[in-house]
């Protein structure tokens, strides 16, 4: 697919770019508003490919827990009979918690964790089924009450009976910046993976504690322009980190909704990097 094409959602998906903008000018890279509705479902993701993962190993439960004004959504997962486990909270896209983001979260409790998809959107409810809706949503969550909640998140997770204490969090796109987010703000977390993410605030990165990996796409120039800086930061404070940059992939390439942007190889070496990440420092 023109690279073009993928930009441009991009674009929509990150910006406040409407829709029927959004749509005018993805007829006139195609050429027609015809070949504009064909491409669509291309890039948009289809969750009739997710909610797919099955593994009687584990268990799967939707639970509350105490938030920042509220109880927060989340589902929780884990291998079934067995206890000290490591913990990750899972973060989601800036759509919420997707059907994608929950087979994610029971992906990482067949690799051995006890893992949290939490649903930011709690406060409005819980995720909605309209993914602009969603969308329009994060852009209301108010920040620090949003990080609270995910601080909270990690809490409940240290004080599980199921947990050895420790803990770390994943985050994928919005998740990845809030990623990057909890390992200046929790100088307890001892992993912090952040896919594709906002990097943190370069003056923040002295108060990072934890082991930080970062997975960033090749051709995604909207995010990768933060790199140098951050990445400068983290050598500077002598942070332990890994950087990896996947050439010629885009935005979301762990997505596997969205078969525009999803790449398999990309995926499994990152998801691997990540679990490795994981077993060395919350085993």
């Amino acid at each position: 697919m023109d690279q073009k094409i993928i930009s441009l959602y991009d674009e929509y998906t990150h910006s406040k770019l409407g829709r029927k903008e959004f749509m005018k000018k993805l007829a006139i890279l195609t050429g027609s508003t015809a070949l504009a509705l064909t491409v669509l479902p291309l890039l948009e993701n289809n969750y009739a490919t997710a909610g797919t993962f099955h593994d009687d190993s584990i268990s799967t439960e939707q639970i509350t827990f105490p938030g920042a004004g509220g109880e927060i959504k989340a589902v929780l997962a884990k291998p079934k009979d067995k206890k000290n486990l490591g913990a990750v909270v899972v973060i989601h896209e800036n759509r919420g918690l997707t059907p994608h983001i929950i087979d994610v979260t029971k992906r990482m409790a067949a690799e051995g964790f006890l893992a949290l998809g939490i649903d930011a959107l709690s406060p409005f409810g819980g995720t909605p089924a309209d993914e602009d809706k969603g969308r329009e949503l994060i852009g209301k969550l108010d920040p620090d009450k949003n990080l609270q909640n995910y601080l909270k998140g990690l809490e409940y997770l240290r004080n599980s009976k199921d947990g050895n204490g420790k803990t770390g969090c994943v985050g994928f796109c919005w998740g990845g910046g809030m990623a990057n987010k909890l390992a200046v703000s929790d100088p307890r977390l001892q992993a912090a993976v952040a896919y594709y993410g906002a990097q943190a605030k370069t003056e923040d990165v002295p108060k990072i504690k934890a082991s930080v990996m970062l997975h960033y796409a090749g051709l995604d120039e909207r995010i990768n322009a933060g790199i140098p800086a951050y990445e400068a930061a983290l050598k500077e404070n002598k942070i332990d980190y890994h950087l990896y940059t996947y050439e010629g992939v885009n935005h979301a390439f762990n997505n596997d909704s969205s078969a525009a942007r999803y790449n398999e190889a990309a995926a499994k070496l990152a998801w691997q990097r990540t679990t490795d990440l994981f077993r060395t420092k919350l085993k």
